[in-house]
C-alpha cells in the first residue's frame, strides 16, 4: 500500500463578497509510497499551496479525500488534528517558522515538548539529528544568531525530531543563497536515502532537480510527471527545465 494517497481531490472556495466560486483544485490523482523523494512544480496559482495545505490536514478539500499510511484524514476529528499532525507530519517552511525567544534546540524539541516526552528521550533524540545536521555547536543559540542556512538546518530537525511518517517542505529554499540551498538539498537526499518520505512543494528547478519524482500541476490539475530514474542531477535539471519550457507555451494535457 502506498504511503500517501490523494484521491480525487477538489477545492473550491466562496468568496466573501459576491458569492463568487473559485477552484483551486479540479481532480487530483497521485500516490506517494515510501521512501519517495516526490516534488510538485507549478506557476502561481495553479493550486499547490492548496495542495499541501490540504495534504497537512491544515484545510479541508469539497470533495475527494487523502489517505497517508492507509487512514483517511477526513476520519480524524478536528480535536484530535493537531497530535496527528505532530505525530505523523513533519513540516519545513520557507520561512523557518522558528520561535525567536526559544534556542535552536528548543525549537527542535518543541514538538516533543507538546507530546509530554520525557526530557532525557527528547536529548537521545536530538543528539544524533543535531550531529547529522551539523548543528550540534548551536543549539544553545537563537535564531537571530545563526544564519539563514543554519536556521534552516535547524527546522529541519524539528521536522525529523519525532520521526514523521512525511516530510511536507514547502519552498525550503526559497529564502536561502545558493551555497545554503545546495547545503540543505544534500541534506534532504542524505535523510531521503535513509528511508524518510519527502514531498517537496518549490517553485526551484534546482531544488526539484534532486527529487525522485516531480509532478507538475496547472490549473488545479496534476497534468505530467517526470521519474528520475538514474538521471544525475544535472540531466534532471534540463529535463524540468524543458518541461517548464514546454508548459509555459500551453503544451502537455493531462496525462
Amino acid at each position: 500500500m502506498s504511503l500517501l494517497q490523494v484521491r480525487n481531490l477538489k477545492k473550491i472556495y466562496t468568496t466573501r463578497f459576491g458569492g463568487n466560486q473559485v477552484q483551486a483544485l479540479c481532480d487530483v490523482n497521485f500516490t506517494v509510497e515510501r521512501g519517495e523523494y516526490v516534488a510538485i512544480m507549478g506557476e502561481s496559482g495553479s493550486g499547490k499551496t492548496t495542495l499541501l495545505n490540504i495534504l497537512a490536514a491544515l484545510d479541508k478539500p469539497t470533495s475527494g479525500e487523502v489517505l497517508l499510511d492507509g487512514k483517511s484524514t477526513a476520519q480524524i476529528p478536528d480535536s484530535q488534528m493537531s497530535t496527528y499532525r505532530r505525530n505523523n507530519l513533519g513540516f519545513v517552511f520557507q520561512d523557518f517558522n522558528l520561535l525567536d525567544t526559544f534556542s535552536l534546540k528548543d525549537n527542535i524539541l518543541l514538538p516533543l515538548v507538546l507530546s509530554n516526552k520525557r526530557y532525557e528521550d527528547m536529548i537521545k533524540l536530538l543528539v544524533p539529528i543535531a550531529e547529522r545536521l551539523h548543528i550540534a555547536e548551536l543549539l544553545e543559540k537563537y535564531p537571530y544568531e545563526v544564519s539563514g542556512g543554519q536556521k534552516q538546518r535547524a527546522a529541519v530537525a524539528r521536522a525529523l525530531i519525532t520521526n514523521p511518517k512525511l516530510v511536507l517542505a514547502d519552498e525550503p529554499t526559497g529564502a536561502l543563497d545558493s551555497k545554503a540551498t545546495d547545503s540543505l538539498l544534500h541534506v534532504f537526499e542524505s535523510i531521503n536515502r535513509e528511508g524518510q518520505t519527502i514531498l517537496m512543494v518549490t517553485h526551484s528547478t534546482r531544488a526539484a532537480s534532486h527529487a525522485g519524482r516531480v509532478l507538475f500541476i496547472r490549473d488545479g490539475i496534476v497534468i505530467h510527471q517526470l521519474y528520475k530514474g538514474t538521471l544525475s542531477n544535472e540531466e534532471m535539471y534540463q529535463r524540468i527545465s524543458d518541461t517548464l519550457t514546454v508548459l509555459s507555451t500551453g503544451g502537455i494535457s493531462r496525462e
